[in-house]
């Protein structure tokens, strides 16, 4: 069985969602014929590269709110975050996540995806660093067990974006507008950070139906 994961490193719900639907996942009987895939989902692809500004004060700018209230919004996920054992640092930088795709599309073709999704999540949501910046992303991606001039190669080309685009058309066609979206087996989908038990639930449901 096969559950596509559409997500972005940069959104907190994927982070809390991941860590649920895995812990549904460690407790399925059949776990170990289940393939997981990460796919590409920008929150935002048309934040500027060069951008740099804290999450908070994106989230001040972006909805209009006063900074009182963005805190208060991302200390309620933090409380969540933090719920499921995951580090939470408010402070942490927002960017364009193009390139960062690019980068966990070769982390899928050298079969260490998953352990980059969770050394990105950890450097970015437990220690604020900036993941979107060259040096950091190969640093961390060479941590998960890529090679650093492999990762520098795509850094410094093209690669994999058709890869992205491609992910991204799939989830307009399958109408996901948001993130984090669970598709088991392109047959049943899981909107949001659900509870693990929902997880559970989808998990039993989509092998059920394979007969």
């Amino acid at each position: 069985m096969r559950v596509d994961i559409w997500s972005d490193v940069v959104c907190p719900w994927c982070y809390i969602g991941k860590a649920r639907f895995e812990q549904a996942l460690s407790d399925f009987t059949h776990r170990d014929e289940v393939e997981v895939v990460f796919r590409s989902f920008e929150l935002d692809p048309d934040y500027p590269k060069d951008e740099r500004e804290t999450a908070v004060a994106m989230l001040t700018r972006k909805y209009g709110i006063p900074e009182a209230q963005a805190r208060a919004a991302d200390a309620h996920v933090a409380g969540l975050a933090e719920a499921e054992g995951l580090g939470y640092d408010s402070g942490r930088p927002v960017g364009n996540t193009f390139d960062i795709h690019r980068v966990i599309h070769l982390g899928r073709e050298k079969g260490v995806q998953q352990e980059l999704i969770t050394a990105v999540n950890e450097a970015y949501f437990a220690h604020a660093r900036r993941v979107f910046d060259r040096d950091v992303i190969t640093e961390v991606a060479a941590g998960a067990g890529l090679d650093a001039s492999a990762v520098r190669e795509v850094l410094d080309g093209d690669a994999f974006a058709d890869a992205v685009r491609q992910d991204e058309l799939e989830a307009r066609q399958l109408g996901i507008s948001g993130v984090p979206f669970f598709v088991f087996d392109m047959a049943l989908g899981v909107s949001g950070a659900q509870p693990a038990e929902t997880f559970t639930s989808a998990l039993n449901q989509a092998w059920a139906r394979r007969g």
